[in-house]
C-alpha cells in the first residue's frame, strides 16, 4: 500500500517536470502564495487564495476581515522568500535558520513575554521560557529547559540525514520527519506550525523537488495524525498523511494545468 502511493508520487512528479509547469512564468510565485494562504489558513485565517495574491500583489486588503490575518500573510510571505533564497545557497539546517525563519513569521504579530523564568520576545524567534499546551486542557509539551538541546540536536540529525537521504521517497520523509519533530519539540510560544510547514518546505527547495502543501480543508485530519504520532511515538500516521498531501498537491497542480491549456483555446462560430 504505501509502497504503491509512492509510486503514484514519483509519477506525478515526473509528469509534472515533463509537462513543464513549473517553469511556467511567476509559476512559483503563485505556488507560495498557495502554500502560504493554507499554511496560515490552518492558524485561523480565513484570507482566500485570490485574497492573498490581491494583498501581496496590489496591497488590496480583504474587506471585513481581521489586519492579524494580512499581517500574519505578509509575515510568511517574507519568510518563505528568505528561505527559498537560503535554500539556494544551500545554507545547513541550524538553530539560528530556524529561529530565523520564525522570527520573520512572527515579526509583526510576536510581541514580548515576561514570565516567572524571565524574558523572551516572540517576534525574535526566541525560544519559550513557560510551558505551553496544546489548546486548552491539551497535552503538555517537552519542558522549556529542554528546547535549546533538543533543537540543536535534531539540527544536528537532519544535517547528517540530508546527504544520505537518495532515493524520492527518502527525501520527502525527511521532509516530513522534520516537520514532526519539530513541531513536536514546540520551540517557540507561537508559530510552530507555521515554522514546522516551512521548513519542511525548506528541505524540499533544498532537494529542489515539489514543495508540499498542508490543505487548509485538511486541517482536521493533519492536527489527528499528529496527535496520533505524538501520542503513540510513531511517526507512521504523520507519514501516511503527509504522502496523501504530496499527492494531491502534485495531481491538482497537473489537473489545473490540463484545465487551463483546454480553456487557451476554442473555436468561434
Amino acid at each position: 500500500m504505501e509502497s504503491t502511493i509512492w509510486q503514484e508520487i514519483e509519477a506525478l512528479h515526473q509528469m509534472f517536470v515533463k509537462l513543464g509547469i513549473g517553469d511556467a512564468v511567476d509559476y512559483e510565485k503563485y505556488h507560495l502564495y498557495s502554500l502560504i494562504t493554507h499554511s496560515t489558513a490552518i492558524e485561523g485565517s480565513t484570507l482566500t487564495e485570490i485574497e492573498t495574491q490581491l494583498l501581496f500583489d496590489e496591497g488590496i486588503t480583504a474587506g471585513g476581515k481581521p489586519l492579524v490575518y494580512h499581517l500574519m500573510n505578509e509575515d510568511l510571505k517574507n519568510a518563505y522568500e528568505w528561505a527559498r533564497q537560503e535554500a539556494k545557497q544551500k545554507t545547513p539546517v541550524t538553530p539560528s535558520l530556524l529561529q530565523t525563519l520564525n522570527a520573520k513569521l512572527m515579526r509583526t504579530t510576536g510581541s514580548l513575554y515576561n514570565v516567572l523564568n524571565g524574558s523572551f520576545d516572540s517576534s525574535k524567534g526566541e525560544y519559550r521560557l513557560c510551558g505551553v499546551t496544546a489548546g486548552a486542557g491539551g497535552k503538555s509539551y517537552m519542558n522549556y529547559k529542554k528546547v535549546p538541546s533538543k533543537v540543536a540536536e535534531l539540527c544536528s540529525h537532519l544535517q547528517e540525514r540530508l546527504d544520505a537521504a537518495t532515493t524520492f521517497r527518502e527525501k520527502y520523509e525527511l521532509s516530513f520527519n522534520a516537520h514532526l519533530n519539530l513541531v513536536t519539540i514546540h520551540p517557540w510560544i507561537d508559530g510552530n506550525g507555521r515554522t514546522s510547514r516551512l521548513l519542511m518546505n525548506y528541505i524540499q527547495f533544498l532537494y529542489d523537488i515539489f514543495p508540499t502543501k498542508v490543505f487548509k480543508e485538511d486541517r482536521e485530519g493533519y492536527i489527528v495524525s499528529l496527535r496520533q504520532s505524538q501520542d503513540e511515538d510513531n511517526n507512521h500516521p504523520f507519514l501516511v498523511f503527509m504522502a496523501e498531501q504530496a499527492k494531491k498537491s502534485l495531481s491538482l497542480e497537473i489537473d489545473r494545468f490540463h484545465a487551463s491549456r483546454d480553456r487557451g483555446f476554442s473555436f468561434l462560430f
